[in-house]
């Protein structure tokens, strides 16, 4: 669990096409390794990782062919820039939200303009990503825990302060960069407990207009 808040900018060094997945090695820069163990989760850019093996100012992990699907990791190139942050303990502050680091989609930059001393940056999702995109929400960008300012369909808006752009790759942002986007936990759970009994049922729908009216959210 993570609460996307970035501490360090990671560098991807060396891709190894693995039988049809990949091990990458990360140098991971300011971000400190000295708790980090064999089996520990450090999210890159949204993408919780396990470090397989810690060499070379930074860790090796294995990427499967599921995570190469749904994120931006399967157009990564040795010397792209990426996102860390460690693993949440029991007493970090929780700056951010609650960020799984299990990414739903990838979303693609519409605009990118300043907008007084920060920038404004609008994203297309998913269509199927909408439902789950409210304003004044939370939503995780390349691993960076965001405000929601607004939403219109599936494309949504955020303003990205001096310190974000800073510490973290959005300052990098371009028109139709590809960025990974995981949508807030609580969204997630929310719609399958509203489904029921139905949730057993293979083939059910999600969340729906007529599921929203039979809950009294939609009138």
């Amino acid at each position: 669990m993570f609460t996307g808040i970035i501490t360090a900018i990671g560098t991807i060094t060396a891709i190894q096409p693995q039988s049809g997945d990949f091990r990458l090695h990360i140098a991971t820069g300011k971000l400190d390794l000295r708790d980090v163990h064999i089996g520990d989760s450090i999210a890159v850019s949204g993408i919780c990782l396990t470090a397989i093996n810690l060499a070379n100012n930074g860790f090796w992990a294995d990427v499967s062919r599921e995570t190469l699907e749904r994120t931006t990791l399967g157009e990564a190139t040795p010397g792209t820039p990426v996102n860390l942050e460690k693993a949440l303990t029991p007493t970090a502050r929780l700056g951010g939200h609650l960020v799984s680091g299990h990414v739903d989609g990838v979303g693609v930059v519409t605009e990118w303009r300043p907008d007084g001393r920060s920038w404004r940056l609008c994203i297309q999702a998913p269509d199927a990503l909408a439902r789950y995109i409210a304003e004044k929400g939370s939503i995780c960008v390349d691993g960076v825990s965001l405000t929601v300012n607004h939403v219109d369909g599936a494309a949504f808006a955020l303003n990205i302060v001096p310190h974000t752009l800073a510490e973290t790759t959005l300052a990098d942002c371009k028109i139709s960069r590809r960025i990974n986007l995981e949508v807030d936990l609580i969204a997630r759970y929310l719609e399958r407990l509203l489904l029921g009994e139905r949730a057993a049922q293979p083939g059910s729908a999600g969340l729906t207009e007529a599921l929203l009216r039979e809950h009294g959210f939609w009138k």
